[in-house]
């Protein structure tokens, strides 16, 4: 297996050796092309600027010999025709000898910016007159100019030459760039290349190496630390240094915060074997309320089945013959039957809030319309008690809840109210908010309840006074669906005594967001 250090090593130095190697055959087998191919750009660029010159010159009347001619200003300083000019500049840029012949003049006046001017003139006559006898190959070809590759062979050189005449007929050219440098130029520029990726490599190989050995140390340190974590060793923690990578130090920092959940969560399972113990308590415990809600719940439907059966088998033995009796009789049974379906109902609300498996739907909502509606539902039951509600109605006050559960709420404190009203007869409902809290009141008069009573009132089927809690149907489980509805939504809930009466409230969350 290959470390860290040998592999970024060895990948370095093929790629600096990869690069090396397209620079050098690119050099090799295309530099000349695009050297030949870029002068023969320049020689046509050439072409064009004194072709130009030449036609604007002869349009301004200004003759060749006149923009070739040279002269002295009054201060002493040399100046040079338009035309000598532009040829001098391009001779000088792009390492062309220029040759040009005016036919114009009876002693073919020569222009050059070469030095060996018999030379070019010699090449030119060749060409215009076919003498030439050197190898050439044309790479491009017009009415007025070629450009060509020649080979001298008594120079032993190859030339990029294009020569021709200028758009006035009477104007010979020929300008010449040496190509056999260009062949030398690649050979060292390869070499000088060799020795360099040769020096390359050996500094790349030796800071690459240094730089893997910054780079492995901290994940050798890692290693060490994983295995005295696998050890359940979790004292030893990861320390960056300041050479350390982001990356190393952010992997060291993941290796501590495992290491300390690993110690926390062992800790937790040490723990888990003490809260086992009293998990078993609590089941025991659960099961005991289990056994207890079963004989309360046998105890509540005791009487109504008793009752049902007694009517019933009255009715069988035909005691009822009589039309009214019968009536009665059938009466008591629906009436025990509701109860015992209202109990169940109960029964099955109360165990999906305490389960959980009903969780409140959280919406804002106007609580005002929402108590107004379970009063005016109540309405004829009121009014057969002759009871007075005092509530305000027209007051918008919105609140944040489900808002079917809190219907559920108001209405068992209100049926609550009804049925043990007393006195003055008179309920009053009361919404208070306050610093993002609404307080929800139901009042009602009559007598208080006992103070040892008061903390059992939300537990199941807990009754006061189990006569009067029989004779409106009460099952006593109103209460403690409030209270599973309330801790559902993490709110407040409670009973007070008054001297003529009893309130039952809750809060709920009135802030604006």
């Amino acid at each position: 297996m290959k470390s860290i250090r040998s592999r970024l090593t060895v990948t370095f130095i093929g790629l600096i050796a990869v690069i090396l190697a397209v620079i050098w055959g690119v050099n090799k087998w295309y530099l000349e092309d695009f050297y030949v191919t870029k002068k023969v750009q320049a020689l046509n660029g050439a072409y064009e600027a004194i072709n130009s010159q030449i036609e604007e010159n002869k349009d301004n009347g200004i003759s060749i010999e006149d923009a070739m001619r040279r002269e002295k200003d009054a201060d002493g300083n040399i100046t040079e025709g338009n035309l000598q000019r532009l040829i001098r500049n391009f001779s000088d840029s792009a390492n062309v000898s220029v040759l040009i012949i005016d036919n114009s003049t009876e002693d073919a006046t020569v222009y050059s910016t070469s030095r060996d001017t018999k030379f070019l003139k010699d090449r030119i006559d060749r060409y215009i007159f076919g003498w030439a006898k050197a190898k050439y190959t044309i790479l491009e070809e017009n009415d007025q100019y070629k450009i060509q590759k020649t080979y001298d062979p008594q120079r032993e050189s190859m030339y990029l030459e294009s020569w021709g005449f200028f758009s006035d007929n009477s104007t010979a050219f020929i300008m010449s760039a040496p190509l056999s440098s260009i062949g030398e130029s690649v050979r060292l520029a390869n070499q000088f290349l060799l020795y360099v990726g040769m020096i390359a490599v050996l500094i790349g190989a030796l800071v690459v190496y240094l730089v893997a050995k910054q780079i492995t140390m901290p994940i050798y340190k890692l290693s060490n630390l994983s295995e005295r974590m696998s050890d359940l060793d979790f004292n030893a923690k990861y320390e960056s240094g300041k050479h350390d990578m982001e990356e190393i130090q952010v992997l060291g920092n993941s290796m501590n915060t495992l290491s300390e959940r690993l110690e926390e969560t062992i800790s937790e399972l040490k723990s888990a074997n003490n809260q086992l113990t009293k998990d078993i308590e609590e089941k025991t415990k659960i099961d005991e309320m289990r056994k207890d809600f079963i004989a309360n719940v046998s105890h509540e439907l005791k009487t109504p089945i008793a009752l049902i059966q007694g009517y019933a088998e009255g009715l069988q033995e035909g005691m009822g013959e009589e039309k009214e009796s019968r009536d009665y009789y059938c009466d008591v049974i629906v009436d025990e039957a509701n109860k015992m379906n209202k109990m169940v109902k109960q029964l099955l609300t109360l165990s999906s809030l305490e389960s959980g498996n009903d969780k409140p739907v959280m919406d804002r909502f106007n609580l005002t319309e929402l108590v107004r509606g379970v009063v005016n539902a109540s309405k004829i039951l009121l009014e057969q008690n002759e009871i007075q509600v005092d509530f305000d109605a027209q007051t918008p006050v919105y609140v944040w809840a489900d808002e079917f559960k809190i219907e559920q709420v108001v209405t068992n404190y209100l049926s609550n109210a009804i049925h043990h009203i007393d006195g003055e007869k008179k309920i009053i409902i009361k919404m208070l908010p306050e610093n993002g809290i609404v307080r929800i009141s139901v009042f009602n008069t009559g007598t208080p309840i006992p103070e040892d009573a008061i903390p059992n009132l939300w537990t199941k089927f807990y009754k006061v006074d189990k006569a009067r809690t029989r004779a409106y149907g009460g099952t006593g489980i109103g209460l403690s669906i409030v209270k599973a509805i309330m801790d559902a939504h993490n709110q407040q809930y409670g009973v007070k005594n008054w001297e003529n009466g009893v309130e039952f409230w809750f809060t709920l969350d009135g802030s604006n967001s």
